[in-house]
């Protein structure tokens, strides 16, 4: 649909495996035509966008130098959210659907939480100092929520019957989408070594993060004039 998000016509005809991508920019979008014609395998699409995933925290620092302890993981970013499916209004006064359409409105998956930061290790010990301490890995991000299914308008003003034509000659799909997954928990930074086994000892593992949750499914709405 490029910048607009309205496509008017008096003929819309859609050849076999033909698709109309609407603007997924915009919440609301319309199609309005006199005559409509499908071919087989036609596809308006409407999805959301896919949560991009989260920034994985940085890992810790072993530093140099004798007896000096590891920095901790810096915790990882919480997943994008997917985005909601476009809710489509299509008016149309004549259809004709030679073969199976596809209209799909399904919401974004949310996306996967980054991971933490592991700990940085512990530096070696010497006679006067005991081996340093690792560091704490850091927490997982959490996952992304689905975005939410939109919701189909259709209106068909010579149609017998416009529920009839749903699983028969059109396919919709109003999905929420799928919960981004947690991001795992850092590692624990190792222990430096001393002598006489005056090590230091290990930093604490990150816990992981909560996945998102699934987005709700959308609507098909039936007007009649």
């Amino acid at each position: 649909m490029g910048q607009t998000d309205i496509l008017v016509a008096d003929t819309l005809i859609m050849m076999d495996s033909s698709r109309i991508i609407l603007n997924k920019l915009k919440t609301d979008n319309f199609i309005r035509t006199k005559v409509a014609i499908f071919g087989n395998g036609c596809v308006i699409d409407g999805r959301g966008v896919y949560g991009k995933t989260g920034r994985k925290g940085r890992d810790g620092e072993t530093f140099i130098g004798p007896c000096k302890n590891g920095s901790s993981g810096r915790i990882g970013a919480r997943g994008l959210d997917g985005g909601n499916g476009i809710n489509l209004s299509f008016y149309v006064e004549k259809l004709t659907i030679k073969g199976k359409i596809f209209i799909t409105l399904t919401g974004g998956n949310g996306g996967t939480g980054g991971e933490g930061g592991h700990g940085g290790g512990g530096s070696p010990g010497t006679v006067h100092c005991q081996g340093g301490n690792g560091g704490n890995g850091a927490n997982g991000g959490n996952g992304g929520n689905g975005g939410n299914g939109g919701t189909l308008t259709l209106s068909c003003t010579t149609c017998t019957n416009t529920k009839t034509l749903i699983d028969t000659k059109i396919q919709i799909s109003t999905q929420g989408g799928y919960p981004g997954s947690y991001g795992r928990g850092g590692y624990d930074g190792p222990p430096g070594l001393g002598p006489s086994r005056r090590n230091g000892t290990p930093g604490l593992r990150g816990f992981d993060g909560i996945p998102g949750r699934s987005g709700s499914v959308g609507a098909i709405k039936f007007e009649t004039n």
